[in-house]
């Protein structure tokens, strides 16, 4: 079915979930709408976060795509079961909270797992309530980190400002003893490296890239959605530009790509 994908996110974080979809399903297409006129959503209320949310679906379904995948942690946190429901017998939702909760109970050795993410994902508590409801054998601490998203978004990674951040996030006392730790944000993939570093490689670390990739091709599968060949190109939208913008997509995405601006 050679209809495109409809990824959005609150900004262009989402372009690393992008990028593995891409790369581990080369015949799909896909439409990618960044909401970088809000960004970011961690700090937004829940009810302008559903409001963003709805308009950007809306806009995706209209271009016919045949799913939805909310490519940011906060939307799949606070949007998810309502668009799941809204589109149901239409298209397929996808958020990026289920598909991390489901391989980390699936490896069965985890016993105390951390999280990472902005504030919204944390207070919203969806990641706690998934992984008791799951495995309540698996004890998870969790800390807000508000500054990594903003730092990444400016350019700041794999140098002295970085480090400091991280590691001021990483030392905190409730992550003592951690066997795992889940990114809890498209952006965090950029400085996974860093992180791994910090835990001196001993920690098993998450994140969404592949692994949401890998369960789009399930649920393809399942429901007989897989493309036969690539027919068309993908498009990027924005509902804000900047040069900042333009100039870092490449380091999210892996290529230069265009974005275009469309104010929903």
């Amino acid at each position: 079915m050679e209809r495109p994908i409809g990824i959005f996110d609150s900004g262009i974080g989402g372009l690393t979930v992008a990028k593995a979809i891409s790369r581990i399903l080369p015949n799909e297409r896909f439409i990618y709408f960044g909401d970088t006129a809000h960004l970011p959503y961690g700090d937004k209320s829940k009810e302008a976060i559903q409001r963003y949310s709805k308009g950007i679906s809306k806009f995706l379904i209209a271009n016919n795509c045949k799913t939805i995948v909310i490519a940011c942690n906060t939307a799949s946190a606070i949007s998810y079961k309502y668009l799941r429901d809204k589109y149901a017998g239409n298209v397929p939702v996808i958020n990026v909270i289920d598909p991390i909760i489901e391989a980390v109970v699936a490896n069965g050795t985890h016993k105390k797992i951390g999280l990472i993410a902005t504030k919204a994902t944390v207070q919203s508590g969806v990641y706690q309530e998934k992984m008791n409801r799951r495995n309540p054998g698996i004890a998870m601490e969790v800390l807000p980190t508000p500054l990594l998203a903003p730092m990444i978004e400016e350019g700041f990674s794999k140098d002295k400002i970085s480090k400091t951040v991280i590691e001021n996030y990483l030392s905190n006392p409730v992550f003592e003893g951690i066997d795992s730790l889940i990114l809890g944000c498209t952006h965090y993939v950029l400085i996974k490296d860093e992180i791994n570093d910090f835990f001196k490689g001993r920690v098993t670390l998450y994140d969404s890239t592949d692994i949401v990739a890998h369960k789009i091709t399930e649920v393809f599968k399942s429901e007989n959605l897989l493309s036969i060949k690539k027919s068309g190109d993908n498009h990027f939208y924005v509902s804000d530009i900047t040069e900042g913008f333009q100039e870092s997509t490449s380091r999210f995405y892996g290529d230069n790509i265009k974005l275009e601006h469309l104010k929903l």
